[in-house]
């Protein structure tokens, strides 16, 4: 005997699947599987240090204690893993990643090649909040951020995604500085590497605990210059260098480098794709802020001298959305700099 699958048998197969898939608790779901942490930096700087960290505690939290996996997938300044993690990455809590912050408003500014909503992605948390820098290098001749403004300073950068070239932008176009950026370089590492060959003479958007974590005998030995905080606040640690905002002489010069420097509120975000069921949303977000109070994180964010000053999913899903909304005279003219 023959058996017959119309079109209408196998809609039902696929909704009763579905329906299947759907009915299955967090607990039930994770068990046995894996996530991965996509990491949209090269190896070794801080935004690696941070999902590194995570993959080895974040997984007893989650209900089925799931295995976790960090890979890097760096590529165009964070936009390749943002791109992924949007239109192709499993829409199930299996993936998730962390991107620059500076990735997320990339379609804000009008760049084509972000082909995301941020918005629309599931904001798991930040590892920390964080007040960035601009630095040059000893043998550079500049020194202050006044000789900014009069003397050209070469700063590297990973692509127009990243913080090291919108920041610097930015600050060009605000503020009259003279930085001249050059581009090509893969991470953080490829960039400090390149200041003590002598190729650049600065990089303008470095973690304050990035510098600390990788480059503290640089701090200790005078090599590097302080030249700006890039943040909406002073971090304790430096209460002598000039905070960005601060060197505005106009509103639209705060409201510029406000929608510019917020990001920093959210320095080291995860998020999961679009389209993730709620209760495995909750359940990530639940254990990132378990995970960023783990002991063994804890531990080992001390002993690579990580700051782990965590954000919650929903306070970075509402500042996301807040930014998005900023009139559009100010984005435009943020965009102009950008350029």
């Amino acid at each position: 005997m023959r058996y017959l699958i119309g079109p209408t048998s196998v809609a039902m197969a696929l909704f009763h699947a579905v329906a299947s898939t759907q009915a299955q608790t967090p607990a039930e779901f994770y068990q046995g599987r894996t996530i991965e942490i996509g990491i949209s930096s090269t190896v070794g700087g801080g935004y690696d240090a941070h999902a590194r960290l995570l993959a080895r505690t974040m997984g007893k939290y989650i209900p089925g204690n799931p295995t976790i996996v960090a890979k890097n997938i760096d590529g165009a300044g964070g936009l390749r893993l943002a791109n992924l993690l949007y239109n192709t990455a499993p829409r199930d809590g299996t993936s998730i990643g962390t991107i620059y912050r500076a990735t997320a408003f990339e379609p804000l500014f009008g760049n084509k090649a972000a082909q995301f909503d941020a918005t629309q992605f599931n904001w798991i948390g930040s590892a920390s909040s964080e007040v960035s820098l601009c630095v040059s290098w000893h043998g550079s001749g500049v020194t202050t951020f006044n000789d900014m403004l009069s003397k050209e300073l070469v700063v590297a950068h990973s692509g127009a995604g990243a913080d090291a070239y919108q920041f610097s932008k930015i600050i060009n176009g605000v503020l009259g500085t003279r930085m001249r950026l050059i581009g090509g370089y893969r991470g953080g590492n490829e960039m400090l590497l390149a200041m003590e060959r002598g190729e650049v003479g600065g990089r303008c958007g470095w973690s304050w605990s990035s510098v600390q974590a990788t480059r503290r005998e640089w701090l200790e030995r005078k090599q590097v210059n302080l030249l700006t905080q890039l943040a909406l606040s002073k971090h304790p640690d430096m209460p002598n260098v000039p905070l960005v905002i601060d060197l505005a002489k106009t509103d639209e010069q705060r409201d510029i480098l406000r929608l510019v420097f917020a990001r920093q509120q959210i320095a080291y975000p995860f998020l999961a794709p679009p389209g993730v069921p709620k209760d495995r949303v909750e359940v990530l977000r639940t254990a990132f802020l378990k995970a960023m109070a783990d002991p063994e994180l804890l531990a080992g964010a001390h002993k690579a001298r990580l700051e782990i000053l965590p954000v919650s999913g929903g306070e970075a899903q509402r500042l996301v959305a807040e930014l998005h909304a900023t009139p559009a005279p100010v984005v435009e003219k943020t965009s102009e700099m950008l350029k």
